[in-house]
This record gives structure tokens, sequence and C-alpha cells, in this order.
């Protein structure tokens, strides 16, 4: 994948949050953390998001198949 390719894959995840309203209230969710995880050894993006008008936590994943584990595993030991 591209860097443009990745760009808009990511800018249609926000799509989906700005599109989905609160349960509770209505309201608009905004992301508060990012972060990317292996589940059952698939690469996903999992965004922690809260609503701006009652507060309700919502945790949204998305399947990244921009990334796998080799790439996850060397951004982990950059960061350390």
């Amino acid at each position: 994948m591209t860097i443009r390719e990745i760009m808009k894959y990511i800018e249609s995840e926000y799509s989906v949050i700005n599109d989905t309203p609160c349960e509770i209230c209505g309201g608009d969710f905004f992301a508060e953390e990012l972060s990317i995880d292996i589940i059952d050894g698939v690469p996903y993006d999992i965004c922690d998001c809260v609503c701006s008008n009652c507060g309700m936590e919502k945790t949204f994943e998305f399947y990244a198949p921009f990334f796998d584990e080799k790439i996850l595993e060397k951004l982990k030991n950059n960061m350390n």
C-alpha cells in the first residue's frame, strides 16, 4: 500500500466514527486514543472515543491491512 492509500483508509475510519452517533444522547464521538493491535494474528487500528455530549466511551476497531506484525514490532522497538 502506498502512503496515499493508507491515508485514504485512515480517513475512512474517521468518517465512520464521525457518522456514528452516541447510543445514549446522539452526540458526536471524538478520538481520545489511537493504537495498533494484533488480534488473532490480524492487525487492527483501535480507536478509543468519547462522546462530546455525555462522555460515553466507545471503542472502534478497524482492520489495518497496511500493518503487519514485523512493522508493528519494529515500531515498538524504535519507541524504546
